[in-house]
């Protein structure tokens, strides 16, 4: 039989984090998923997997680094679940998250929750979390389409929109979040979840993609061309969330987490304690 959900995780050469997720999905309350790595050209993560028997994994190895997007995409046609969750590699999702989101599908097309933003400090076995920020805005079609506040990462949506809508775009390697956010939301019925019940990392010493704002400038470009969204600017994250329209949403939510990490096992596997 089927899982009821595919968990999706592209990952290239984030070891220490790829373990604390795949921890983070072993305590999770709900279980009936099915979890696809696409390691995107990067070293062998097969013995971090293997720490984590009880999860149902799958690994794909690209032979070539085709960046995120497409390592999305090679997982969609492998997922056998109604649902499909998206998680990046470096993100985290706490215990009931899943169990959570199917307590609100019932005429959900799409659901995303709230997050918390952690700043980290990694060593070779661990990250640390060194501060947070709650992330929760309501959620307003319109007002999305000038600053967008979908997370991916713990998202969860039927599989069955690909179907009409197509694959992620791969001409967008910033903002594919964005521009799939949008498509869905112009067809489908979506919610946001107000419990900040994903971890999501933006820390000063990672590489969050985010952070790399000339790079993104075109494909900011390409994204307001394909939805009319006009002249959009590429200011600093945490800069924009300051801007009067953007405090203006800010929301009432749930937070859950206690400031700890979930222990993973890369420390017992590749530590010398």
């Amino acid at each position: 039989m089927n899982p009821k959900l595919s968990i999706i995780i592209p990952t290239y050469n984030r070891p220490v984090a790829l373990s604390e997720l795949l921890a983070s999905l072993a305590a999770q309350t709900y279980q009936d998923f099915e979890v696809i790595i696409i390691n995107d050209a990067g070293s062998d993560i097969s013995k971090i997997v293997d720490a984590y028997e009880e999860l149902h994994c799958q690994i794909i190895n690209l032979e070539q680094n085709s960046y995120h997007v497409r390592a999305r995409n090679r997982g969609l046609e492998l997922a056998s679940g109604e649902w499909i969750m998206l998680i990046d590699d470096d993100d985290l999702i706490l215990p009931t998250h899943i169990e959570t989101m199917f307590q609100h599908t019932d005429d959900y097309d799409l659901l995303y929750s709230d997050v918390e933003i952690v700043n980290y400090m990694e060593t070779e076995m661990e990250r640390i979390p060194l501060s947070s920020q709650l992330f929760a805005y309501t959620y307003d079609l319109d007002a999305m389409k000038k600053f967008s506040t979908y997370v991916p990462s713990g998202s969860m949506y039927k599989k069955s929109i690909h179907v009409e809508i197509g694959k992620f775009d791969e001409e967008m390697r910033n903002y594919w979040d964005w521009d799939f956010f949008l498509r869905v939301a112009e067809k489908y019925r979506v919610k946001r979840v107000p419990v900040a019940s994903v971890l999501y990392e933006f820390s000063v010493t990672g590489n969050n993609q985010s952070k790399n704002l000339d790079k993104m400038r075109k494909y900011l470009d390409r994204l307001s061309e394909k939805h009319h969204l006009g002249t959009l600017p590429t200011k600093n994250f945490f800069i924009l969330l300051e801007e009067p329209e953007v405090k203006e949403r800010e929301a009432v939510t749930k937070k859950i987490w206690d400031g700890k990490m979930i222990p993973s096992r890369y420390m017992k596997q590749f530590g010398t304690v």
